[in-house]
């Protein structure tokens, strides 16, 4: 749905138009259980007036049974949909919801906040450049507000905005508000984010959500569209390093054969020199094709279609990069996984593995350490279990190109399939690349060797050093 604006009626084409072009946010709510993620949304469409009279006619009627707000509207039943979230008042699937204003457009992602419904938080946070974390004014930071705070993190997600919800049920108190701005920067001193944001707010009552309201006045930021308006992302963007994995060949005739996909980074121009990986052909683009007409430069996040001045075997899953680039490809990488399946994650067992529009055969090599979210203190693990994340080694039957997820998201995550039941059961961030048959010197521990190394030393080489030897072994 869209704002209201007077243009609709004075000039449909230039309000359309200006509609086109604006950026759009993506941006998920997320936090522990009864939060008010669902009835913050709900207060953000019906204060910015995104509902139509018939959708607010019927969860009016709706809230009368179905309700968990005594006699006001329930707006959280607009994005509880399903009916065992009705009847439990609880969010189970991802929600998503599109509004715009007059300055940006949205894609709201309504999360669960049980811990058992986790992987469904993570795949709402996967596409998502910024999250709204709630925190019950009651109860402060809770496990769930740390789990969702290190998903959002590790998901590479920038942007935190830190909502302190139904601060009308502690009579609005400035000194419970930095009391739990506190105790969470306590905990987000570990997090890479490098823009957090608090926000005092009532989503029930309306306070500080769109309108500032009467009942806040000590404090002075902006409410909360206020700063969803006017957050800058488009920095967030990778323009440096050009990434097109190819999902389709598009050969409609034979005059024609075009090699489309998303653009994942970088800016792609007809006359480039571009390579194709894995086989390391060069040529030039000669066009981009869209549905309505050439381009002249495509950006991250459009999907495109090119065609090159070379007749070169391409096929789905390669990757079209710049000339230039020095782009590992490597049948082994570490991975920060969420493992997403009840059956735990197995060391040694065959996956599929999908990345970039490639799907090869996998298995997890080993499981390097599991984090604990409440900590963010690592352990061993022997398995994963669900909703489980740890840092593993994840081998390939074969060499791709890889890329870290911090720097190419596109290009630097993959999903875990099972071969038995194509069911996905995982979710990785590459974080290092390297070839699994590669013994180098730096993956061995000297340190623990060197009491081995030395008696053997004594005993078959006599007038040999230890030093000697591993001097030799790292040449």
């Amino acid at each position: 749905m869209s704002h209201q604006s007077e243009l609709i009626a004075e000039n449909i084409e230039q309000y359309l138009h200006e509609h086109e072009n604006k950026d759009l946010l993506r941006f998920i709510t997320c936090g522990s259980v009864d939060d008010g993620k669902s009835t913050l949304i709900g207060r953000l469409l019906h204060d910015s007036k995104m509902i139509f009279d018939d959708q607010l006619a019927a969860i009016t009627k709706a809230s009368k049974t179905q309700g968990t707000t005594g006699e006001e509207v329930d707006l959280a039943l607009l994005v509880d949909g399903l009916q065992s979230e009705r009847e439990q008042g609880i969010t189970i699937d991802v929600a998503y919801r599109f509004f715009s204003t007059d300055k940006r457009k949205f894609i709201i992602a309504d999360t669960p906040g049980h811990e058992q419904y986790t992987r469904n938080m993570a795949t709402g946070a996967s596409t998502a450049s910024l999250a709204v974390i709630l925190i019950d004014a009651r109860y402060g930071v809770q496990t769930q507000t740390r789990r969702h705070s290190f998903i959002a993190d590790l998901l590479g997600i920038q942007h935190l905005v830190i909502a302190i919800n139904k601060m009308d049920l502690v009579d609005y108190s400035e000194a419970r508000f930095n009391e739990i701005v506190a105790e969470y920067q306590a905990f987000a001193g570990q997090l890479a984010a490098r823009d957090i944001r608090f926000v005092p707010l009532s989503a029930l009552k309306g306070d500080n959500v769109v309108n500032r309201g009467d009942n806040l006045g000590w404090y002075e930021g902006p409410a909360l569209l206020e700063q969803l308006e006017t957050v800058e992302i488009s920095h967030d963007q990778n323009l440096s390093d050009l990434r097109l994995p190819v999902q389709y060949v598009n050969r409609p005739n034979l005059d024609f054969r075009g090699y489309a996909g998303t653009l994942e980074a970088g800016i792609l121009r007809p006359g480039q020199a571009v390579k194709i990986l894995p086989s390391n052909k060069t040529s030039r683009v000669e066009r981009i094709v869209t549905y309505d007409g050439d381009m002249e430069s495509a950006y991250p996040g459009q999907a495109i279609t090119v065609t090159l001045e070379d007749e070169i075997d391409i096929s789905r899953g390669d990757w079209l990069v710049a000339a230039n680039a020095q782009v590992a490809l490597s049948n082994a990488f570490d991975a920060d996984i969420v493992w997403m399946h009840e059956a735990p994650l197995q060391p040694g067992r065959q996956y599929d593995i999908r990345m970039a529009g490639r799907s090869v055969s996998g298995n997890v090599e080993a499981i390097l350490h599991q984090v604990d979210v409440n900590t963010l203190e690592r352990h061993d693990a022997e398995a994963l279990e669900l909703n489980a994340i740890a840092r593993c080694r994840v081998a390939l039957t074969a060499e791709v190109p890889v890329d870290e997820y911090s720097r190419i998201p596109g290009t630097g995550s993959f999903i875990i399939i099972d071969r038995l039941t194509n069911v996905t059961v995982g979710a990785g961030m590459i974080r290092n690349a390297a070839n699994s048959d590669d013994q180098t010197t730096e993956s061995i521990d000297w340190e623990g060797f060197e009491v081995e190394l030395n008696a053997l030393v004594r005993k078959y080489f006599p007038h040999w050093e230890a030093r000697d030897v591993r001097e030799l072994l790292k040449r």
